[in-house]
């Protein structure tokens, strides 16, 4: 009896030691890398998007760890494939901090999926940041400590494009827009902001539409009946292309002031450079920015790659080194202090200094507005001309106008 249960206590403490050691193997790993997950729409209507998206900041992890890393360990990048749907990232999130220790994450591709992301963020305190899902909701109302906006919000994008249609003159606008917060969102501070500008002038026309929408003519023909001397529209992605390929055949011959009219892969997708020259858009990263900086951000991408880190890329990459800024700052992973050292930093970058705001975690940035034009240096079919600076404070909105109440 006595053997047996001495034979018994020994298995388990056996046992007991492996699983101590497996444990302090999974710490070790952990240990040597910071992990980052990055939340992207890896498949569906948007894998374009998101796989361009995820490149930039796949590229920030190689340029920081080719230079000895961060914190001295690698920096690891997870994808996530959101689907588009906060419950996906959600739960694919939730996991890999569970099981994987994952501090950071990042993200891109719609204000829904961000708005969920910034909730699991708060709850399981880890940090979320995002280069391109822009509703301004999320860092106004629906703000959050552990989440950080590392791009312009829809309020910033707006009044830039509200600004160009001001300063053009245009009297008759018509605007069309993605059915959820973000499109809407868009729209509203634009309006708000060309009629503080331009009491004068004359909306002719407010469409929204589903996301993923395949066919434009009902929507087209109301923006053609209208006879707007301008169309904003805040459409990314595939509703950005189908809207110009279906609309400018059907005769809609208006002037587009539109968010991300810099996407080459749009542009090239359209088949026809006359659908898009003459347009215009505001962005916080363009490739035709002209400072010594973008410039060799772009020739080393170029070399390495033989393409250009137009875009998304450029948004993704940017906001990725200031992320890195901010953990280099804090000297360390732990959340709380990353998130000190992040509130009130710069990063003078390849699109000019980002600053993080405090109050509601909302980057100050300069926009960057550009006409497609036939000749350019960068592709041969139509794109961006050279970018003009917008300052950051001209399209900042003050803290106590956002609807921020942010619990620290």
């Amino acid at each position: 009896m006595k053997k047996g249960f001495l034979m018994w206590a020994s298995v388990i403490c056996f046992s007991v030691g492996l699983l101590w050691l497996g444990i302090g193997s999974v710490q070790a790993a952990s240990d040597e890398t910071i992990k980052i997950g990055s939340t992207e729409p890896l498949s569906g209507t948007f894998k374009d998007i998101g796989e361009r998206y995820l490149e930039g900041v796949q590229y920030a992890a190689k340029v920081i760890n080719e230079s000895g890393g961060l914190l001295g360990k690698k920096v690891e990048v997870i994808p996530i494939d959101s689907e588009m749907k906060p419950d996906v990232a959600t739960r694919k999130a939730t996991n890999l901090i569970l099981k994987d220790g994952v501090k950071f994450f990042c993200g891109g591709s719609g204000s829904s999926v961000g708005a969920a992301m910034a909730q699991l963020a708060e709850k399981e305190n880890v940090i979320m940041f995002s280069y391109g899902m822009a509703a301004a909701s999320m860092t106004g109302e629906k703000c959050s400590k552990n989440f950080f906006r590392a791009c312009g919000n829809t309020d910033q994008h707006s009044f830039a494009l509200a600004q160009w249609v001001a300063k053009k003159g245009y009297k008759r606008v018509a605007m069309i827009a993605q059915d959820y917060s973000f499109g809407k969102e868009a729209t509203e501070a634009f309006k708000k902001k060309l009629s503080a500008l331009n009491p004068s002038v004359n909306y002719v026309a407010e469409i929204y539409h589903p996301t993923a929408t395949k066919d434009y003519a009902p929507y087209v023909s109301q923006l053609i009946s209208a006879k707007p001397d301008v169309v904003f529209t805040p459409n990314w992605g595939n509703d950005l292309t189908l809207l110009l390929k279906q609309g400018r055949p059907m005769g809609l011959k208006a002037r587009f002031a539109v968010y991300y009219v810099n996407d080459d892969v749009m542009i090239k997708a359209l088949g026809n450079d006359s659908f898009i020259i003459g347009d215009v858009g505001v962005e916080v990263y363009m490739l035709s920015i002209p400072s010594k900086k973008n410039q060799e951000f772009i020739d080393k991408f170029y070399k390495e790659k033989g393409y250009y880190p137009s875009w998304l890329r450029g948004k993704s990459y940017t906001a990725t080194m200031f992320w890195a800024e901010a953990v280099k700052k804090a000297g360390t992973t732990d959340v709380n202090t990353v998130i000190k050292a992040w509130e009130g930093l710069s990063y003078d970058g390849p699109a000019g200094v980002w600053t993080m705001r405090e109050c509601d975690h909302q980057a100050q940035v300069p926009f960057w507005a550009a006409e497609i034009v036939i000749k350019n240096k960068f592709y041969k079919h139509a794109y961006i001309g050279v970018a003009t600076m917008i300052p950051a404070k001209d399209v900042s909105v003050p803290c106590n106008e956002t609807g921020c109440k942010m619990n620290k």
